[in-house]
């Protein structure tokens, strides 16, 4: 039943962060990506097995906003959301709040289902939709 929700936690490690302590910008995006992997895990499809069936998920666009620092040693809460059932690309919402709970990161991420054979965009897997209908 949609929205899904995922909580992952993650411990910031000193190599995330930047000469000030704090998590470096670039480094959001892997942030979102190890939310995406665990989200798609605990629903009983992990991404590796999306690609040994042919389809991987390039991502399209990152839309990010930064409210606050994330620091070194710090145990964050990475919230992963999908809204709504995909058909030729999925959006995921995230949200990443500091050990107090604070919000410090948002972003929307859209991902395009590819098939690895003909190189070409393609709707989304039957099993991956049939998994996010009986969540």
């Amino acid at each position: 039943m949609l929205p899904i929700i995922s909580k992952t936690k993650y411990r910031v490690i000193y190599a995330d962060t930047d000469q000030m302590g704090v998590v470096y910008y670039g480094n959001y995006s892997r942030l979102l990506e190890i939310g995406r992997t665990e989200m798609i895990r605990e629903m009983g499809m992990p991404y590796k097995e999306l690609e040994q069936s042919g389809v991987v998920m390039p991502v399209y666009s990152v839309e990010s906003r930064y409210r606050s620092v994330l620091k070194y040693d710090e145990l964050i809460t990475i919230e992963t959301t999908v809204k709504d059932l995909p058909v030729a690309r999925i959006e995921f919402y995230h949200r990443i709040l500091n050990e107090e709970g604070t919000l410090a990161h948002e972003a929307k991420v859209v991902l395009v289902f590819f098939d690895t054979k003909t190189n070409r965009p393609v709707r989304v897997p039957e099993k991956l939709l049939d998994v996010l209908k009986n969540q």
